[in-house]
C-alpha cells in the first residue's frame, strides 16, 4: 500500500512540475524514444518493441483473436519490406493517405482526416522528422492526449500483413505510412487493434488535441448550428458525423445516394454560392475509405454546378479530395443524424488566435465503498461522490436573451475503458448534476456536502442523459453565483477512475469540494491512580498476572473476551496486529505493555468507540457500510478527504463491510498518526520534515 501511496504522491508533484504538459509528454511505459532509437543505431538492429509485440495478442481478442478467420495468415512486416522505397509522409500529410482496412475504427479514420486539415496540430501528434532515411531504426514515435497528459507512445514499424497488404489503414499511394503507424500506435495506447473496433468521432478528436467535445442531434438542430459550425472551422475545431443505424443490418448499409450508414463522415468546409439568384449554403464532407460518395444534389458531377459561375466552380471542386463532396446544408441536416464537434482548448490554439475558453480540470475517482455512490436515485449514497464547486463571476457580454447567464461546458470522461475490453468490460454509464450552493453557504471552506443537503436540494442543471460512452458532456447556461457539480455512476459501487472538465467563457474559480484534513481530539480528562475505581483494579490485577502490566497477547485475550458478550456486534476478533497498535498508542515508556493507568485510558477510549460504532450501525446489523463509516470517523473528530477514505476502505472494509475490531483498529492508527504529526509539528506549519530512521521510526512503529 505504501508503494501505491507513494507513486501517487510522486505523479502528482511531478505533474505540478509540468509532466504531462504539451512541452514535456509522458513517455508511455517509460520508453524513450531517442534513448531507445540512438541504441538501434549505435548497434546497427532495428527496434522491436516487446511492450507491443509482433504477435497475435497485439491484434485482438475476439474477432480479431488468434486462429480466427480475420487473423489466420496475418505477417508482421516493415515497410521496407513491403516497398521498394518507403515514405514517411510524401508532399504532406493529407486525407487521401487514410483509406479504410479490415478493422471498425472510420470513426478513428474521420478523426484522422480533420486532423491533416491543421497542419499545426497534426505535427504535436505527429513529430517531426521521422522518416526511413539515413537513420532509419525501425523506431516511430507520436504523441496523444490521455486523459488529462500528452504522452509520447513509441513503437516499432512491424505492421500486421495479410495475402501481401497491410491489413489495417492505408494511404491510397501505398508508399506512405504515417497513417498505418499512427493507428499502431493507438493501439498500443489501448491494448490492441480491436480495442479500436467502434466508436465517436469526437474520441479521436479530443484524444488528438486534448479538446473537449459537443454533440448535437440534426433532428432537432438549434437555428443557429452553420453558425457554429462556420466559427468552429475559424477556430480549427475538428468536426465529424454520421447516419444513425436501425439495426443491425444497417450497419455500414449504403444508401440509394451513396451515404453509408453508421459511419463517421469528417466535415471540412462551409461556403454559400449563388445559385439561381439566390445565396446556396454548402457543406463540404469527406467519407474515411476514400471512394464511396454522395451521389445527389451539388455532387462532384451533379447539374446544379452549371448554374454557378465558373471560377467558382473550379475553385471549389477542384480542392477536393478523393471521398470528399459538397452537398446543401438542407440536405445535410435531413441527411445525417449527428454533428460532433470538437472545440479546442487554449494550449491547441495558435499564438495570434483569441483563447475561446478558460479551462479547468480535475482527476477523480468513484470507488466501490467510499466514492462511488451512484445517481441522484440512490439518495443514502448519492452524497458520497466526489464533489466540485465551480463560482460564476463574470455574465456572458452577448446574452441569448434579457437575463444575465454565465456559459459554461462540463465534460466528463472516464478513462481507460477501451483497456478493459479484453477483459469482457466496456463504458460504464455516466452523467452528472449541477446544485446551487445556497446563500448561506456561500464563501464555506471546502466542505463536503452530506445526504440532507440533496434531499433538501433539487438540480438546477445536469447532463441530458447518463449513457454509456467515454464522455458525457453539456453546454450550460446559469446565473452568476456558486454552483457544485457531482459525477456519477448510474448505479452504485461502480469503479472507474474519471477526468471532469470544466470550460467557461468567462472568468470562473473551479476547486473540488472535499474536506480539509484534520482531527479534533477531545480533551481527554486526567486520570490519576486514585481515580480508578476498586472493580476496575481487582480486574486488572487478575488479567495482568504477577508482573501487573498487560502485553499484546493479554490485550487480545481480553478485548475477544469482552466482545464476544456483546451478542450485536459482528467481529472476528482482535488481531495481534491491532493490539499491537493499541497498546502502541498508548505505550508511554516503550515497554510495549500497559500498565493500570495506561490501560483505564485505553478502556475508556474503546468504549467511548463502541457507543459511536452501535450510533452510526444505522441498520443495527451489528457492522457497518462503508458510508456509515465515514459518518462515524467525522463523530469521532476525524475529516478526512475522498482520497483518504479510499485508502482506508482498502485496508479494513471486507466487501465494504466493517466490523468493529477493524472500526477500532482504524480508529487507533488515525489517532496514532495524527498525534505522531502533531508532537513533530511543533510550530504548526503543517508541515514536517524528516530524514529516513525518523520517517522509519514513525511508519513501522505508527
Amino acid at each position: 500500500m505504501f508503494a501505491g501511496v507513494s507513486g501517487r504522491i510522486q505523479k502528482d508533484r511531478e505533474r505540478a512540475e509540468g509532466l504531462g504538459s504539451v512541452q514535456q509528454a509522458v513517455r508511455y511505459q517509460n520508453q524513450d524514444y531517442q534513448a531507445l532509437k540512438d541504441q538501434c543505431l549505435q548497434t546497427g538492429s532495428l527496434f522491436q518493441d516487446q511492450a507491443f509485440p509482433a504477435e497475435p495478442a497485439s491484434l485482438g481478442f475476439k474477432e480479431l483473436a488468434p486462429f480466427t478467420a480475420k487473423t489466420r495468415g496475418v505477417e508482421w512486416k516493415r515497410p521496407t519490406e513491403l516497398t521498394e522505397n518507403p515514405e514517411f509522409i510524401v508532399g504532406g500529410a493529407t486525407r487521401t493517405d487514410i483509406c479504410q482496412g479490415a478493422l471498425g475504427d472510420c470513426w478513428l479514420l474521420a478523426a484522422i482526416g480533420s486532423l491533416t486539415l491543421n497542419e499545426r496540430l497534426l505535427h504535436r501528434v505527429v513529430p517531426h522528422g521521422q522518416n526511413f532515411g539515413h537513420d532509419y531504426a525501425g523506431i516511430f514515435h507520436f504523441q496523444f492526449w490521455q486523459f488529462g497528459e500528452w504522452v509520447d507512445v513509441v513503437i516499432d514499424d512491424r505492421l500486421p500483413v495479410k495475402d501481401g497488404e497491410l491489413l489495417f489503414v492505408h494511404s491510397a499511394e501505398g508508399r506512405e505510412f504515417w497513417s498505418a503507424l499512427l493507428e499502431k500506435a493507438y493501439a498500443k495506447l489501448n491494448g490492441s487493434y480491436e480495442a479500436l473496433s467502434g466508436g465517436s468521432t469526437t474520441e479521436g478528436f479530443e484524444d488528438f488535441t486534448g479538446g473537449v467535445s459537443e454533440m448535437y442531434e440534426l433532428k432537432k438542430a438549434p437555428r443557429d448550428l452553420h453558425r457554429i459550425i462556420s466559427k468552429a472551422l475559424e477556430r480549427g475545431s475538428l468536426l465529424g458525423c454520421s447516419i444513425d443505424i436501425t439495426s443491425a443490418l444497417d450497419m455500414e448499409a449504403v444508401t440509394f445516394k451513396k451515404l453509408v450508414k453508421g459511419h463517421a463522415y469528417s466535415v471540412t468546409a462551409l461556403r454559400e454560392v449563388e445559385y439561381r439568384g439566390c445565396q446556396e449554403r454548402l457543406i463540404r464532407i469527406r467519407n474515411p475509405w476514400g471512394q464511396v460518395e454522395w451521389t445527389g444534389a451539388w455532387s462532384d458531377n451533379s447539374s446544379e454546378w452549371s448554374s454557378v459561375d465558373s471560377a467558382e466552380k473550379d475553385e471549389l471542386l477542384c480542392k477536393m479530395e478523393d471521398g470528399e463532396f459538397w452537398m446543401s446544408f438542407q440536405e445535410f441536416l435531413r441527411q445525417f443524424s449527428r454533428l460532433e464537434i470538437c472545440n479546442l482548448t487554449p494550449d491547441a490554439l495558435s499564438k495570434d488566435s483569441l483563447s475561446f475558453w478558460t479551462t479547468t480540470m480535475f482527476e477523480g475517482s468513484w470507488r466501490r465503498g467510499s466514492t462511488a455512490g451512484g445517481c441522484r436515485n440512490h439518495a443514502n449514497t448519492f452524497w458520497i461522490n466526489p464533489q466540485y464547486k465551480i463560482s460564476l463571476l463574470e455574465e456572458d457580454d452577448d446574452p441569448e436573451d434579457d437575463e444575465a447567464a454565465c456559459s459554461f461546458l462540463v465534460a466528463l470522461m472516464q478513462k481507460d475503458r477501451r483497456r478493459f475490453r479484453r477483459g469482457g468490460q466496456d463504458t460504464h454509464t455516466i452523467g452528472f448534476a449541477v446544485y446551487q450552493i445556497p446563500e448561506e453557504l456561500r464563501g464555506c471552506p471546502s466542505v463536503h456536502m452530506k445526504k440532507d443537503f440533496f434531499l433538501r436540494n433539487a438540480s438546477c442543471a445536469r447532463s441530458e442523459t447518463f449513457i454509456n460512452l467515454r464522455e458525457v458532456s453539456a453546454r450550460l447556461r446559469l446565473p452568476p453565483g456558486d454552483y457544485l457539480i457531482v459525477p456519477s455512476t448510474f448505479d452504485p459501487a461502480k469503479e472507474a477512475d474519471f477526468v471532469l472538465r470544466v470550460f467557461t467563457e468567462k472568468q470562473a474559480d473551479t476547486h473540488e469540494m472535499d474536506n480539509d484534513v484534520e482531527a479534533n481530539f477531545e480533551e481527554e480528562e486526567e486520570i490519576s491512580d486514585s481515580d480508578i475505581d476498586d472493580s476496575f483494579r481487582s480486574m486488572f490485577a487478575q488479567l495482568s498476572g504477577d508482573d501487573m502490566e498487560i502485553s499484546v497477547r493479554e490485550l487480545r485475550t481480553i478485548l475477544n473476551r469482552v466482545v464476544s458478550k456483546h451478542r450485536d456486534l459482528q467481529t472476528d476478533g482482535f488481531s495481534m496486529e491491532s493490539c499491537r497498535g493499541m497498546v502502541g498508542l498508548m505505550d508511554k515508556d516503550g515497554s510495549a505493555r500497559l500498565g493500570l493507568l495506561e490501560f483505564q485510558i485505553l478502556w475508556n477510549k474503546i468504549l467511548k468507540w463502541l457507543g459511536i460504532f452501535r450510533e452510526f450501525d444505522l441498520d443495527k446489523s451489528g457492522c457497518m457500510s462503508s458510508y456509515e463509516m465515514r459518518l462515524a470517523l467525522e463523530n469521532g473528530g476525524f475529516r478526512l478527504n475522498n482520497k483518504l477514505y479510499q485508502t482506508l476502505v482498502a485496508r479494513y472494509a471486507d466487501n465494504d463491510i466493517i466490523d468493529f475490531d477493524n472500526f477500532t483498529c482504524c480508529l487507533v492508527k488515525l489517532e496514532a498518526m495524527f498525534k505522531a504529526f502533531q508532537e513533530l509539528d511543533r510550530d504548526g506549519t503543517g508541515i514536517v520534515e524528516l530524514n529516513i530512521v525518523e520517517w522509519l521510526y514513525v511508519t513501522m512503529c505508527g
